[in-house]
């Protein structure tokens, strides 16, 4: 069982007292990247409406370090620090070669201008930079998870 900062709970229970037909779902909880500033900006524009994907290694599910995503699947959000800000559902996931993102997935995902180039480049440096524990090289031939989501509730408390 994972271990989640109390706020992720505490907005999963206030989501099942709205929409008691999910009780018995279960939920994933994360933030995204791998900086405070970075992970706390994103969620906002969640919260928002705005961003409605993100986009993970292929790889790091092939090794089972997580599960993939899948279509219906509930995602609480959380801050940098792991406190819950939101709740989010899987609606499409798309596995594709990195060099085949779309100018109309890079827009969706959000992030900087919404172009193509800028999602290429600031992602491709992410990702080789998530690869250097292992020591591989990040091309752009690598697989992608392209999870597509819709923000379902909100905190407000």
């Amino acid at each position: 069982m994972n271990h989640y900062h109390s706020s992720v709970y505490e907005l999963w229970n206030k989501f099942i007292q709205s929409k008691p037909e999910f009780k018995d779902e279960k939920f994933d909880s994360w933030h995204f990247c791998n900086t405070e500033n970075c992970a706390n900006k994103l969620v906002e524009l969640v919260k928002k409406g705005i961003k409605r994907a993100t986009t993970s290694l292929k790889y790091w599910y092939e090794r089972g370090d997580e599960h993939y995503p899948f279509v219906g699947e509930f995602n609480v959000i959380t801050n940098w620090d792991g406190v819950a800000q939101c709740i989010s559902r899987t609606v499409k996931v798309t596995i594709l070669p990195f060099k085949d993102v779309t100018d109309e997935m890079a827009f969706i995902e959000e992030e900087g201008d919404k172009s193509l180039k800028y999602w290429k480049e600031g992602h491709f440096e992410f990702f080789q930079n998530d690869l250097k524990n292992v020591k591989i090289n990040f091309t752009e031939d690598m697989q992608v998870v392209f999870e597509e989501f819709e923000m379902i509730y909100e905190k407000n408390f």
